[in-house]
Formats: C-alpha cells, sequence, structure tokens
C-alpha cells in the first residue's frame, strides 16, 4: 500500500536538513540541480509519491532507503524544500552572458 504524505505537512526548513544529513547532495548536488552521479530534482520536482516509490524501491544506482532510515515525514520535508527552490535566472537577463 502507496504511504500516505500531506504536503501541508511538510517543513522546508526540515527538509534541506533531511537531505544534507541523509547524503542526497552527494549525487544530486547542494541546490538539488543534479550531478553526474544523480538527476536533477529540482526546480520543478516530482510529485511526492514518485519519490515515496522511488526511493523505497530503487533497484539502480541509488540505494534504496527504507524508513527505518529516511522516515516518510523527511520525505515530506525533502519534498517541501524541493519545492522552494527557485528556477534559475534566465540566460538572457544576465547582462554578461549577453554581449
Amino acid at each position: 500500500m502507496m504511504p500516505v504524505f500531506s504536503l501541508a505537512a511538510g517543513d522546508a526548513e526540515k527538509g534541506k536538513a533531511a537531505y544534507l544529513k541523509n547524503g542526497c547532495w552527494q549525487c544530486h548536488g547542494f541546490a538539488a540541480q543534479g550531478g553526474t552521479a544523480g538527476p536533477k530534482l529540482a526546480p520543478d520536482p516530482k510529485p511526492v509519491e514518485f519519490y515515496a516509490v522511488f526511493v523505497r524501491n530503487s533497484a539502480g544506482a541509488m540505494p534504496p532507503y527504507p524508513a527505518a532510515i529516511l522516515t516518510n515525514e523527511d520525505l515530506a520535508d525533502i519534498h517541501a524544500w524541493l519545492r522552494t527552490i527557485p528556477k534559475p535566472a534566465d540566460y538572457k537577463s544576465i547582462p554578461l552572458l549577453n554581449p
């Protein structure tokens, strides 16, 4: 059965701390921008339900994280933090990139 999440209960500050504590940054980058070992998670994260299934059942390069290691509350908090990450500025709005 799929775990139930309350996005309203997700706490972005706790989510950033959980993201760092559980080592997510090592593959996905400090700003969840993606890296050589992990895909971009933000901005525009997938629904929390996607992460809940993937994180618990990953069979690829990412190890699965059981609820004993990464709780459902941690997942909801991390997702809340991912949702706060803004899109980067359009390169056209950066004077140095537009001679």
